[in-house]
């Protein structure tokens, strides 16, 4: 019999009626466990228990909540072997990924206990004589986080730390494809001594338990990533209360690699940002635009590079890229790449599904070379180790089609020329640009996000994060003549 993990409510873990079997996509033979399935009466008493929690959270001393973080972060870098096999495990990708996803993890945690300490307020004088004001930032309160499965545990990580260390209560609502990877994690919160119900874990599908938390009149704001359609959903769910709302959504992210670029660094980018975590992350590179004196060249070493990625179960030594994350996560790249071949696009290498010793989710990473901005697949994003070339005559056309895109989460460039490199970073319409780097890859002490149709609200990570977590108050205090 697989083990059942309960969900977390009110401090204590309820198993309730319904579970969900959480396979390997490595191995589908593989059964990792049993997962609780929340439902709209769980949510309804997981925020009940959240307000309650707020005032005790709220009035913990500084260094304890700092040192509660701490312990926290310390554990997840601890035990980033076991947990990061975990994840790899139960969402596929290399297992050096997932070790470097978990310890990642535990450096937000250990960020944000800092953080702690660093709540400054403001004063000025007023206006009017013998007034003085004092600004401060105070909690949201009740703060919803829904998470997806690409990066289970450092995305959750990145919204949940911040949202303790600034003083709020959580509830949070992980993706359903990695439910082992959120357990662990709300394991160890529950641990680290936070009152009762201050964080809280309801795993289920979204449609139940992310609606009912995102139309709640007891949640006082709700953070989001994932697909720009149900981030939309999310938008309306909140705006009806006028619930505080955060959304990091699609991507369709391009690489432009100028005539004057090193092709084997802008290579080994290419092949870093498009296919690591088998394309599954809202920052890999999807296009490549390509200077067109190069092209061939690039192409030629490119399709090489990635026809020779070694594809495998997660857990074993040599995988570069491992499985998809789902059956239905398989059966829509195989139905990209054959929308890419009727819409004209030439397959370089790869895009066909593998049948190796594991059952389990394979496909060969995939190159699209003669495409166009004019084609759905670089229109869409396809989350997957799929990656198109297009060919551009000049700067300012590669430019072009790098915005030509309704999202703008990050661009990059390969050049040798500073000019090219200033302009580019002043032009690309996206909120994160690399300039001789993969697009993937950011760092956790500064801001995070996209704009158009890639990200709405403030900005994640960093001390920007208190923007969202927390709320402004502005007092007026007349203090009169001393007796």
């Amino acid at each position: 019999m697989a083990e059942r993990y309960a969900n977390l409510i009110g401090g204590r873990w309820r198993q309730g009626d319904r579970f969900h079997e959480n396979r390997s996509p490595s191995d589908v033979t593989d059964l990792i466990g049993l997962y609780a399935q929340a439902d709209t009466g769980d949510v309804d008493e997981a925020v009940a228990a959240g307000r309650a929690a707020m005032p005790a959270w709220r009035a913990t001393g500084l260094e304890q909540r700092q040192a509660i973080l701490n312990r926290i972060g310390n554990e997840l870098m601890e035990r980033s072997a076991e947990l990061g096999r975990l994840l790899s495990r139960e969402e596929g990708k290399p297992l050096a990924e997932g070790r470097g996803e978990v310890f990642r993890a535990g450096q937000f945690f250990t960020y944000y206990a800092a953080e702690v300490l660093r709540q400054l307020g403001e004063n000025a004088e007023s206006v009017r004589p013998g007034i003085e004001i004092d600004m401060r930032r105070e909690p949201m309160g009740l703060v919803a986080v829904v998470s997806p499965w690409n990066f289970p545990t450092a995305t959750a990580s990145w919204k949940i730390a911040p949202a303790l260390a600034y003083g709020n209560a959580v509830i949070w609502k992980p993706a359903n494809e990695t439910p082992a990877s959120a357990w662990a994690l709300a394991e160890i919160i529950h641990r680290a001594g936070l009152p009762d119900g201050a964080f809280q874990l309801l795993m289920g599908p979204g449609a139940v338990v992310g609606n009912g938390l995102a139309g709640h009149p007891g949640v006082d704001a709700i953070t989001f990533t994932g697909s720009y359609e149900v981030g939309c959903q999310v938008a309306v769910a909140a705006a009806a209360r006028l619930t505080k709302f955060q959304l990091e959504l699609g991507s369709k992210n391009a690489l432009l690699v100028m005539d004057d670029a090193d092709i084997d660094l802008a290579v080994a980018a290419a092949v870093g940002g498009g296919y690591s975590g088998t394309g599954q992350k809202c920052t890999a590179s999807s296009r490549f635009v390509i200077y067109e004196s190069i092209h061939d060249a690039f192409v030629e070493k490119l399709a090489a590079a990635v026809g020779g990625l070694k594809v495998g179960h997660a857990l074993a030594d040599g995988t570069q890229v491992g499985p998809v994350v789902s059956a239905r996560q398989l059966a829509a790249n195989l139905a990209w790449m054959d929308r890419a071949r009727i819409a004209g696009a030439e397959v370089a290498v790869g895009g066909e599904r593998l049948q190796l010793a594991h059952d389990g989710f394979y496909m060969a990473p995939a190159l699209l070379t003669g495409t166009t901005n004019a084609m759905d697949f670089n229109r869409e994003e396809m989350f997957a180790p799929i990656a198109a070339v297009q060919k551009v005559g000049c700067y300012d056309e590669g430019l072009a089609a790098v915005n030509d895109t309704r999202f703008g989460l990050v661009a990059g460039i390969f050049t040798r020329s500073l000019a090219r490199a200033s302009h580019f970073r002043r032009h690309a319409e996206t909120g994160c640009v690399t300039v001789n780097l993969p697009t993937a890859g950011t760092d956790y002490h500064v801001p995070f996000g996209g704009r158009k149709g890639s990200s709405f609200g403030s900005r994640e990570q960093g001390r920007s994060a208190a923007e969202f977590y927390t709320q402004v108050k502005t007092a007026y205090i007349r203090a009169g003549e001393p007796e």
